[in-house]
């Protein structure tokens, strides 16, 4: 397979991790729209909400977790987040591995 969410999940190409645990790993993204722009990303190649559902409630928890963990590492914690996932090309999907963006450090738009 020939994804580079899980080629950086894996190590195979190198990537500072801000945070990570037993199911994701999280990265700065190289592309930032915010001050904090962070990725959180399945260990495993996970195309779909739908697919990460079926995991048990165990992997859940930990992506809260280590949310948490990130955001009080970044410092946006107090003055607040955003928590995003795209969900297929339409909504701007670029990477069809799932991911999570983690956006603060400044005074975020208004959605829609």
């Amino acid at each position: 397979m020939d994804c580079i969410f899980c080629k950086i999940a894996s190590g195979e190409i190198k990537s500072n991790f801000v945070g990570e645990n037993d199911w994701f790993v999280a990265f700065d993204d190289i592309n930032p729209v915010a001050p904090t722009h962070v990725l959180v990303v399945p260990r495993k190649h996970v195309k779909s909400l739908e697919e990460l559902a079926q995991y048990d409630i165990d992997c859940m928890k930990s992506f809260f977790e280590l949310v948490e963990q990130i955001v009080e590492l970044k410092g946006i914690k107090s003055s607040g987040y955003r928590l995003i996932v795209n969900q297929g090309s339409d909504s701007g999907q670029e990477v069809e591995h799932l991911h999570f963006h983690i956006l603060g450090g400044r005074k975020l738009g208004r959605l829609g």
